[in-house]
């Protein structure tokens, strides 16, 4: 999109991604955790219009690592699941807890929630493969070390202070196998939860069949992803802060309202973003304003109407 030019009218459904920990009932704090629900529902409903429905994409990294502990707990036991098997049970789990929290905020105006457990293909043969980045799952002791990476075949980094823990490759999502299905529940005006973690990745086989993948997908790709096949009309990402930065957390420190992708990929060339935080969202972001032609904004749920006014938040032009 040119400077000063209008994003093309019309589109697809919004899509909107954020973290696994935004919207899960506290069994410690429950009315804080409805209140939450409330506030998070009501922050959609301005997305939500009758006849285009509304896709969300969560994260599951402090679930999935939850599992991987009670795995290694029980290994002696019971057989421990596989990665892509784990993704898929918080799928299930966070699911349900999102669509109970949504469906209790809504219910005056009787919208259906859904979620679609989603496959999300990635490529066997992506660089990430082979190159493992992601820290999952428990600590373990320094001493654990050659064993863990002998008997078991991990790659492990070591966390000063902590121990070791175990890498997985963090892939490139290229398809979403049930798409069709999000894309049919949210033309009939659906709240529909998809993508949860970033999707159960898998992988085609020479025969076209799919098998799973040991390996994490980051959930603002995939939300990305979703939403330039969707062709989303908008592409919401809410995180911990209002907007992006330069000089995050430093004394230079300076927001980001407005910026154009080959901006954000200067900015994220010279470091601005890190990997591990801001810099997947910057990169989704840039994939779908070059896809669509459409700005996408990066903002928190406490600044999404004055971003959506334009008077907070970040947007790729």
């Amino acid at each position: 999109m040119q400077p000063g030019a209008s994003p093309p009218a019309g589109g697809g459904p919004p899509v909107v991604a954020f973290g696994g920990n935004a919207l899960l009932p506290d069994a410690r704090d429950p009315d804080a955790a409805a209140a939450q629900a409330g506030a998070f529902a009501e922050a959609m409903l301005t997305l939500l219009s009758d006849d285009s429905g509304l896709v969300l994409v969560h994260g599951n990294g402090p679930q999935v690592g939850a599992l991987l502990l009670q795995n290694e707990a029980g290994r002696n036991e019971v057989p421990a699941s596989a990665l892509d098997v784990l993704v898929a049970e918080t799928q299930g789990s966070i699911g349900y807890l999102l669509s109970r929290s949504l469906h209790n905020a809504l219910r005056a105006r009787a919208i259906q929630v859904v979620t679609v457990v989603t496959q999300v293909v990635v490529d066997p043969a992506d660089p990430a493969m082979a190159n493992p980045t992601k820290p999952v799952g428990p600590f373990y002791p320094e001493t654990d070390r050659a064993d863990l990476v002998a008997e078991r075949g991990w790659q492990v980094v070591t966390v000063a202070g902590k121990g070791v823990r175990r890498l997985v490759p963090s892939p490139l999502p290229i398809d979403v196998i049930e798409i069709d299905a999000i894309s049919a529940a949210a033309a009939a005006g659906r709240l529909v939860v998809a993508g949860g973690g970033g999707g159960i990745p898998v992988a085609r086989a020479d025969g076209g069949e799919l098998v799973g993948v040991e390996a994490v997908i980051d959930k603002d790709r995939t939300a990305a992803l979703v939403a330039i096949r969707l062709d989303a009309r908008s592409f919401i990402i809410l995180t911990e802060v209002p907007h992006a930065s330069v000089g995050f957390g430093t004394s230079d420190e300076a927001p980001i309202l407005e910026m154009s992708i080959d901006r954000a990929q200067e900015l994220l060339d010279e470091g601005e973003f890190p990997p591990g935080s801001m810099g997947p969202k910057v990169e989704s972001a840039i994939a779908y304003a070059r896809a669509t032609g459409r700005p996408a904004l990066i903002t928190n749920v406490e600044s999404l109407a004055d971003a959506l006014e334009g008077r907070n938040g970040t947007l790729v032009l």
